[in-house]
């Protein structure tokens, strides 16, 4: 049993989900932080840091609570402000890098000749040559 757990750690796969619940945990206060600027400056717009008030109405006349669709609405911004934060901290610069890494390597990759191209740069070479 334990020797069936030790090979679960170690595959790539567990190690990886580790890493990015630890690197997840440490960026979620950067998120948190662009979220609540973002919020506030949609405050300066609408007059107040969320939409829980939007739309709320009473089933009843006698009824104490409000039903406040309004959350959903602010649930929905605060998602797309994390998933703006996440797509433009971490995503985008590292498919810029990507992009770069791989263009670097595709003109590395260019550069060296193939054994193929040698030996036909040869034989065109040799079948140029005037005959003696």
């Amino acid at each position: 049993m334990l020797k069936g757990f030790k090979e679960f750690i170690a595959q790539g796969n567990a190690l990886e989900l580790a890493v990015a619940v630890i690197i997840g945990a440490a960026f979620s206060p950067i998120v948190k932080a662009i979220t609540d600027v973002i919020m506030a400056m949609i405050s300066q717009v609408v007059g107040q840091p969320n939409f829980d008030s939007v739309g709320q109405f009473k089933l009843t006349a006698s009824a104490t609570e409000f039903v406040q669709p309004g959350t959903i609405i602010t649930a929905v911004v605060n998602f797309l402000l994390v998933a703006a934060a996440v797509y433009f901290a971490i995503v985008l610069p590292m498919n810029k890098v990507k992009e770069r890494l791989a263009r670097e390597k595709a003109e590395e990759e260019a550069k060296e000749v193939t054994d193929v191209e040698l030996l036909s740069e040869i034989r065109d070479l040799l079948a140029a040559k005037p005959q003696a």
